[in-house]
């Protein structure tokens, strides 16, 4: 008869070198991500769908930019069944080196007036690998930060993997903001490229960072009890249906939110609008800033609240703000509009600050890692990357009418909140019929 392992509380030390490990790696991942939608907001259709008019080259922009959401539950799925297998630590160096390698690849590339079709056609592969790293970063980096934290300290854990959204936003932004001060003919022909390429330099200091991380005491403790299990992703899908759907459902905002903003209302504000494109870079980044500070202080709450009811709060301000949001950005004023976007980023990023936590609390230990990663990468595919895509159809299919995008963006607040709750009630109830004394009472 097997004899489970007793785990000793995670030491202060390996707990704080988790954490550090997880968010710069993630940082990086998301910097590589977030520079891609920027630059399909700013440049890519001009550059790789010259040929075309200026709205169906934005839209295939911005399909282009959904191909890395395409190919995140793919990544998910993979690095997910390895990273359940064999372990977090090593899944994570993997993909960390993968997305650098095709993300400065990207800035490689030649362009439509260069080489024709083979252009968008290398970008849109690149795209899907940047994707497919990515959806093995996100699930492995909160169990590795979450799984080497005491109990009580899960909630912050969780918030700093969270934390590397904002740090690569900031980092991307301000990077665009840096090549934007150029003349139109070198940031067009050049100055694009240069974020690109500095992906390199970060990925060889996340390597350095991340080779120094402890394997997760969770998974350590799985393996050791013999509850590794030959196909995670099957037994995810078998014993916990119910968990990946409202997975998927609670992950909305917290992916579509930012890809709302720094993409589609990056376009819509320095073209319809007539926004100056350095001014919205700036409030975008003073936006990120705010992310970045607001969210530690939002899981400091959640100790003394509990997760889910900060969760519920914040969205539910961000379904209030959605009227004030959408009248800023009808009045085109950069100041009404970067007001709309505090109020909704104080909303949604509380909420989203403690969503890696909830989703990693969810699910047993054995199947974790492919289970979180299949919800959030699902719902990346379907719901987070297709968000720009969908939000520009409704636009010009309305005649440029803020009002029909308001009612899309509501409907995204709604199914999250429902995701939230749903998911709270599913693990309740497995608590509940896992308790002793039901286990007792069935025997």
């Amino acid at each position: 008869m097997h004899t489970s392992v007793t785990q000793t509380a995670p030491s202060a030390d390996r707990q704080r070198r988790s954490m550090i490990g997880a968010f710069i790696g993630t940082a990086i991942e998301w910097y590589d991500f977030y520079i891609f939608g920027t630059a399909a907001a700013l440049v890519f259709g001009r550059v790789f769908y010259p040929d075309v008019a200026p709205g169906a080259a934005l839209l295939a922009s911005f399909a282009t930019f959904w191909v890395g959401f395409l190919m995140r539950p793919v990544g998910g799925m993979v690095f997910g069944h390895f990273g359940d297998r064999l372990g977090r630590k090593n899944v994570l160096v993997i993909t960390l080196v993968v997305m650098g390698t095709a993300t400065s690849l990207i800035g490689l590339l030649p362009t439509y007036a260069q080489i024709g079709l083979l252009a968008p056609l290398l970008l849109v592969i690149l795209r899907g690998v940047q994707g497919f790293a990515v959806g093995g970063e996100w699930g492995g980096a909160v169990l590795l930060s979450t799984e080497n934290a005491r109990t009580e300290k899960k909630g912050l854990a969780g918030a700093w993997v969270q934390q590397g959204s904002p740090a690569g936003s900031i980092l991307a932004t301000v990077a665009f903001l840096l090549v934007g001060l150029l003349p139109d003919d070198a940031f067009l022909s050049w100055g694009w490229r240069v974020p690109f390429l500095l992906s390199a330099v970060l990925v060889v200091v996340g390597l350095v960072i991340r080779l120094k991380v402890e394997e997760s005491q969770d998974f350590a403790a799985a393996k050791a009890d013999q509850l590794v299990v030959k196909a995670p992703l099957v037994t995810a899908l078998r014993t916990a249906p119910t968990l990946v759907f409202f997975g998927v459902l609670a992950s909305i905002m917290g992916i579509a939110m930012a890809y709302f903003n720094n993409t589609f209302l990056l376009s819509w504000a320095t073209g319809p609008l007539g926004i100056d494109r350095q001014l919205m870079l700036n409030i975008t980044l003073g936006i990120a800033v705010l992310q970045f500070v607001w969210q530690p202080i939002a899981a400091k709450i959640a100790e003394r609240f509990g997760i889910e009811r900060v969760m519920l709060a914040g969205l539910l301000l961000a379904f209030a703000n959605v009227v004030p949001f959408f009248l800023a950005i009808s009045s085109a004023d950069p100041v009404w509009i970067t007001a709309g976007l505090v109020v909704a980023t104080l909303g949604g990023t509380a909420y989203y600050a403690l969503l890696a936590s909830q989703l990693a609390a969810a699910f047993p230990a054995h199947i974790r890692y492919s289970g979180i990663s299949l919800a959030y990468q699902l719902c990346a595919t379907v719901f987070g990357g297709s968000t720009p895509l969908i939000a520009q159809w409704i636009l010009n299919a309305s005649g440029n009418n803020p009002w029909a995008v308001a009612v899309f963006y509501a409907v995204w607040v709604v199914l999250t909140i429902v995701g939230v709750w749903g998911l709270k009630r599913a693990v309740d109830r497995r608590t509940a019929e896992n308790s002793p004394s039901v286990v007792h009472a069935a025997r």
